[in-house]
């Protein structure tokens, strides 16, 4: 926003598009469908390399940071609200907990459909971004909930495919996303690290 790449809605919903088909969401998704693969099969062993490969994914120490705080406040809020065995693998140093990794297995242990399972996680992808761009463009609320409603189907179109792919098809094209976290690690004024 600083660079002036997103600067109202119709932006916010092309940059956000954009991550999401071809960028770290794009990612995102296959880990989390491949996570979910992983424990539905019973092939739970597989976890801690899949997680070392997420984490490793990071492009920027910025998203390395920001990879870690998120997921290390989910795994803790999991353990503590619905625990269950899986959970306990995220602990050890050789299975990093990364959010599409620990979401993906735990909405597997749990029996939800992976096509309803990876949709709501990549809303929550794409609803946090907004969050962020309701405050920084600043947008507002109703701006807000149209883009969330205009990336709906990008959703849907990117979690039927990613619930096919594998990790031999990661890759991203999202070079503007990745020269943009490499920006915010020096800027002066930086938001939402509470």
């Amino acid at each position: 926003m600083e660079a002036g790449y997103v600067s109202d809605r119709r932006s916010l919903i092309d940059w956000l598009e954009a991550d999401l088909c071809y960028g770290s969401g794009r990612n995102e998704a296959i880990f989390f469908s491949e996570a979910y693969r992983c424990v539905a099969e019973g092939a739970e062993d597989q976890l801690p390399d899949l997680a070392e490969l997420a984490a490793a994914s990071r492009g920027t120490s910025e998203f390395v940071l920001e990879s870690a705080q998120q997921s290390s406040a989910c795994l803790t809020t999991l353990r503590s609200v619905w625990p269950d065995r899986i959970l306990d693998m995220f602990f050890d140093p050789k299975c990093p907990p990364v959010l599409a990794v620990l979401l993906g297995a735990r909405a597997a242990r749990e029996r939800i459909a992976v096509d309803i399972a990876l949709p709501a996680f990549l809303h929550s992808y794409v609803a946090n971004l907004v969050s962020a761009g309701v405050r920084l463009v600043p947008l507002g609320q109703t701006d807000g909930q149209l883009a969330i409603a205009a990336l709906e189907l990008p959703i849907l179109s990117r979690s039927e495919i990613a619930s096919r792919e594998t990790v031999d098809d990661l890759g991203s094209a999202g070079l503007m996303v990745e020269l943009a976290s490499i920006a915010h690690e020096l800027q002066y004024t930086r938001l939402f690290r509470s």
